[in-house]
C-alpha cells in the first residue's frame, strides 16, 4: 500500500485525505475536547463511545475523528451522507448492522455526513437501534444540532462541538505534511518558506483540509529548478490558492493597528470606512468572533441609548458567527458594521459607569436607605428595613419624591441626540415635576 500513498507516484488519494490522522496522537486541535481528562478522550480510550454528534466549521477533524473512533472500537464502519440517503437505506443499515452483530458480536458505527439534512423522520428511524447500542452513531454537522436535529435524538447523544483550528495548528499540520515521507511530500525535494506556512494559515479560515490542498497544488505544479527542487514562495503560494497576501499578523502590529481603524471608524459614522476594515480583517482571515466581540463594545460605548437597538444588532451578529460560520457570517458582520457606524453616537452611558467606579473606588462607598432595603425576610421589620418606601406605580405617571441616594450624584447625563434626546427630555420633566412636589 506504500505506492498509494506517495505523492510522486501519481497517488489517486488526495494529500489531505493521505494525511489523515490515524490516531489520536496524530490528531490536530479540538484539545478543549480530546486532551487528557477531557471527556471525549477518556470516551475514546476506555472504548466506551456511545452516540456522538460532532458539529462545526468544515476541515477540522469530524471525518478524521470518526475514523480513529472505528478503528479503535474495532467496529464496522458504514458511512452516509444524509443528502443522498432515505428512510429505506436508513433500515437496510440497520437491519445490516443487527445481522453482523448476530454473527459476530461486532457492532457498526454509523457515520452520517451533514446529518442536519435528516428529516424528522429520518432521524427517529435511528431512535430505537440507537438507544439499544448498534448501530454507533456518529453524526457530523456544520449546523448547530440543538436547532438542526430533533430533541430525542440529541438527548440520546453526546454532544462534541469543533473549533475552527488556530493558525498555530494549520503550521503544524502543513509543517507535517512536508516532512512525512510515507503519506506527504517528503519524498519530494521541496522548500517552502517559513511566510508560506504563515500565509496558507491566515488564508484557508481555520480549515485544515483547505490548507493542505493549497500545499498540494503548489507543490504539483510549480517546476523543478535546474537541482530539482521545487521551491514553493509567496507569490506560489498566493497563485496556488488564488489570493493575495496582506501585511497582517493576528500578534502584531497590523492586528490592532487596523480593529483599531475599525472601530474608530464606526465611531466617526464613516460607514464605507468601517466597511474597507471588515473586509481587510475578514480577508486576512481574522476571528469573526473577535470582530463580533469588538462590536457588542462599540454599541454599548460609542452609541449607547442614543440608539438602543444598536447592542441588539450587534448581539444578532455575534450569534450568527456562531451559528452560520463563515463565510455566510460575514453578510451579518457587514449589516451590524453599517448599522453602528450609521447610528447616532452617545458615550454617556460609557461615562456614566466610569465615573461612578471612579467614586468608588476612590472611597464614596453609600450606605443603601432604609427605606430601600429588602424586607423580604422575618425580621426586616423589626430593623424599619423598607419602611416608608413608596411604590412609584401607586402615584400619579409613577412619580414621588423620594431619595434613591443618600447624597446627590450626576452620573449619566444623556446627549441631545437621537433617542437619548426623548431620554433627557423624560428626565428633565421627570426632575423638574419632583422639584414642584419638594416645593
Amino acid at each position: 500500500m506504500a505506492e498509494l500513498f506517495n505523492s510522486n507516484q501519481g497517488s489517486k488519494l488526495t494529500l489531505a485525505s493521505r494525511m489523515r490522522p490515524r490516531d489520536l496522537s496524530e490528531f490536530v486541535g479540538q484539545e478543549h475536547i480530546l486532551s487528557e481528562g477531557k471527556i471525549l478522550k477518556r470516551t475514546i480510550d476506555a472504548d466506551k463511545v456511545s452516540s456522538l454528534i460532532l458539529y462545526g466549521p468544515p476541515g477540522v477533524g469530524k471525518t478524521a475523528l470518526a475514523s480513529i473512533i472505528q478503528s479503535k472500537t474495532e467496529a464496522y464502519f458504514k458511512p452516509l451522507n444524509a443528502v443522498a440517503s432515505n428512510v429505506k437505506e436508513l433500515r437496510g443499515v440497520i437491519k445490516e448492522a443487527e445481522f453482523k452483530y448476530q454473527q459476530s458480536n461486532r457492532k457498526t458505527l454509523l457515520f452520517i455526513d451533514e446529518i442536519h439534512r435528516f428529516n424528522k423522520s429520518q432521524q427517529d428511524t435511528l431512535l430505537p437501534d440507537i438507544e439499544a447500542g448498534n448501530p454507533i452513531l456518529i453524526g457530523a454537522t456544520t449546523h448547530n444540532p440543538f436547532f438542526a436535529l430533533t430533541p430525542p435524538l440529541i438527548s440520546r447523544s453526546l454532544i462534541c462541538e469543533f473549533k475552527s483550528l488556530s493558525k498555530e495548528n494549520i503550521i503544524k499540520i502543513l509543517e507535517r505534511a512536508i516532512s512525512n515521507k510515507e503519506r506527504g511530500l517528503g519524498s519530494m525535494k521541496l522548500r517552502v518558506d517559513k511566510e508560506v506556512l504563515i500565509f496558507f494559515s491566515q488564508s484557508v479560515a481555520g480549515d485544515g483540509r483547505r490548507a493542505l490542498n493549497a500545499l498540494e497544488v503548489a507543490a504539483l505544479t510549480t517546476e523543478k529548478d535546474e537541482k530539482g527542487w521545487i521551491n514553493i514562495d509567496l507569490d506560489v503560494a498566493q497563485d496556488s490558492i488564488q489570493k493575495r497576501a496582506l501585511l497582517y499578523d493576528s500578534t502584531e502590529d497590523n492586528h490592532y493597528d487596523t480593529i483599531s481603524a475599525f472601530i474608530k471608524a464606526i465611531r466617526g459614522s464613516s460607514p464605507d470606512a468601517a466597511i474597507y476594515w471588515l473586509a481587510k480583517m475578514i480577508y486576512a482571515g481574522e476571528d469573526p468572533r473577535f470582530i463580533a466581540r469588538r462590536l457588542l463594545i462599540a454599541a454599548s460605548e460609542d452609541i449607547g441609548n442614543a440608539d438602543p437597538q444598536a447592542l441588539s444588532v450587534a448581539q444578532a451578529a455575534a450569534y450568527a458567527v456562531e451559528y452560520l460560520g463563515m463565510p455566510e457570517a460575514r453578510i451579518s458582520l457587514a449589516q451590524a458594521t453599517t448599522y453602528l457606524a450609521s447610528a447616532p453616537k452617545s458615550n454617556a452611558s460609557y461615562l456614566a459607569i466610569d465615573k461612578a467606579l471612579s467614586d468608588i473606588e476612590k472611597g464614596k462607598t453609600l450606605e443603601v436607605p432604609n427605606h430601600l432595603k429588602d424586607n423580604h425576610y422575618n425580621g426586616a421589620k423589626r430593623l424599619g428595613h423598607g419602611k416608608d418606601y413608596k411604590y412609584p406605580h401607586s402615584y400619579k405617571d409613577g412619580r414621588v419624591e423620594q431619595d434613591y441616594l443618600l447624597e446627590n450624584l450626576s452620573y449619566y447625563i444623556p446627549k441631545d441626540i437621537g433617542y437619548e434626546k426623548k431620554i433627557k427630555q423624560f428626565l428633565e420633566y421627570f426632575n423638574r415635576d419632583e422639584e414642584l412636589l419638594k416645593s
